[in-house]
């Protein structure tokens, strides 16, 4: 009896280890059939509310501290242990598949260290603090101390980098480029400008076009909401960009229905200045009109809430990106919304670009913002986002991120470490390369799809 009372009490107690495993893999996935009406951390953005951050879900540690091999656990006596990267071997162009200009990745150069830049630079972000000070108490506050401890729930494969080395620059070409990526999508703030982590980066630019053009990557310009923002700097920023790199063979141009050659600029935060500002710029009739100038574009709105769409019209806007990485953290983001959105730009001669990530989880740097985590269920994740993307037929698709590794969106080589008081997240059981393997195989398969679809909707050919 004693026997059988054991073996019920086992197995009642696997039978409830995987109910809570199986609970735990649908909160992280959050499936399309989810309620969107006003998800939790949409008081996260400018304007919805007073903090400017981007987008994620964070890992809850008090749930689980393994979730399909990905780990992040804090506290733990035991030794640092780094992987260490072995040497890439030499990419042969010819040898890859054709680069997809239609895939766009969007790409950060604000990393530092002292080697290159006398401080480290992001790598040491600051723990930002909740609002509600009833809630910031709960959390640690300070700033990360690298090498070792840096902004990020992952590890890069290149450790703590500056984005000023030139050897970094070149890696990061070289994997985009063994990924199939066409078109990176540079975050921008204009000369002597910086975000409040960093430093000026402009100066960076014409390096990483000259590497973008060593791998026949182009580069296109995601423009921050730098301070005061509006529609007479923005003509004065776009004029700047196009005179001084616009005659770069790596500067990226998108050929419109019309046959037009057009530079693109994504528009990060959008939504911040009123429509009737950028209407002066984006319309024809606008006061300080850009249309038909030799400083003509593509602008691309973020959309964040649906009633966004009518204000992206109002302004002259020329299409709509996702941007964030989290499933059902906005209207945007939300899969299931973009089939919508694309009849919306059908309808209006928009471009729509959604926006696919990994996974998302910025606990390191805000630890309360757990319930925006998505897991990435090693690889499932992005590919379920790909599947979504390309069932809209879109006109282009962006990747969040190559490189933003606070909010931990990266497609980047990351690998295992383990310090004395961290354990970071890593792609096991697969490869460092595992999310450019699954990037090079989906801009295949969207590259043969949108083939057949190219005289259906007009798209561009080339």
């Amino acid at each position: 009896m004693a026997k059988f009372r054991r073996r019920t009490c086992i197995i009642l107690a696997l039978f409830i280890l995987f109910i809570f495993s199986l609970m735990m893999g649908l909160k992280m996935l959050r499936p399309n059939t989810a309620t969107f009406g006003a998800p939790f951390g949409l008081d996260l953005l400018p304007e919805l509310h007073q903090r400017t951050i981007h987008l994620g879900k964070s890992f809850d540690f008090r749930k689980s501290d393994r979730i399909n091999s990905e780990t992040n656990t804090k506290n733990l006596k035991s030794v640092e242990i780094t992987m260490k990267p072995s040497k890439a071997p030499e990419l042969n162009l010819e040898e890859l598949p054709p680069l997809n200009n239609y895939l766009h990745v969007f790409y950060y150069s604000w990393y530092g260290n002292p080697q290159f830049d006398g401080k480290y630079i992001h790598w040491n972000h600051p723990v930002l603090e909740h609002w509600d000070p009833r809630i910031a108490k709960n959390y640690p506050q300070g700033r990360h101390n690298p090498p070792d401890d840096i902004g990020s729930s992952f590890y890069p494969e290149l450790g703590s980098y500056s984005s000023r080395d030139p050897s970094v620059i070149e890696t990061h070409m070289r994997q985009m480029r063994s990924a199939s990526i066409g078109v990176l999508a540079l975050s921008w703030y204009p000369p002597d400008v910086n975000d409040e982590n960093g430093e000026p980066t402009d100066n960076l630019v014409p390096t990483i076009l000259d590497k973008a053009h060593k791998y026949n990557l182009k580069v296109t310009f995601h423009i921050e909401p730098y301070s005061n923002r509006d529609d007479q700097n923005m003509y004065q920023n776009v004029k700047y960009i196009i005179d001084k790199y616009g005659n770069h063979p790596a500067f990226y141009r998108y050929k419109t229905k019309t046959g037009n050659a057009l530079p693109m600029f994504y528009v990060y935060d959008s939504y911040i200045t009123k429509p009737e500002k950028w209407a002066n710029l984006l319309t024809t009739s606008g006061s300080r009109s850009i249309r038909n100038s030799p400083y003509d574009g593509l602008f691309i709105a973020l959309l964040v809430e649906e009633k966004h769409k009518y204000d992206i019209l109002q302004s002259g806007f020329d299409g709509i990106y996702t941007y964030f990485a989290t499933n059902g953290f906005t209207y945007g983001s939300s899969h299931q919304n973009w089939a919508s959105l694309k009849l919306f730009c059908d309808k209006y001669n928009l471009i729509f670009i959604p926006s696919v990530g990994p996974g998302y989880i910025d606990t390191s740097i805000r630890p309360w913002n757990t319930q925006n985590t998505r897991n990435r269920i090693n690889g499932k994740y992005y590919e379920i986002a790909l599947s979504a993307a390309l069932q809209t037929h879109p006109s282009l698709i962006s990747i969040t991120s190559f490189n933003e590794w606070h909010e931990g969106t990266q497609i980047e080589k990351a690998v295992p470490k383990r310090t004395s008081n961290t354990v970071y997240l890593d792609y096991r059981p697969h490869k460092p390369g595992l999310y450019l393997e699954l990037t090079r195989k989906w801009s295949e398969k969207y590259s043969k799809e949108r083939t057949t679809y190219i005289l259906d909707h007009q798209l561009p050919v080339s």
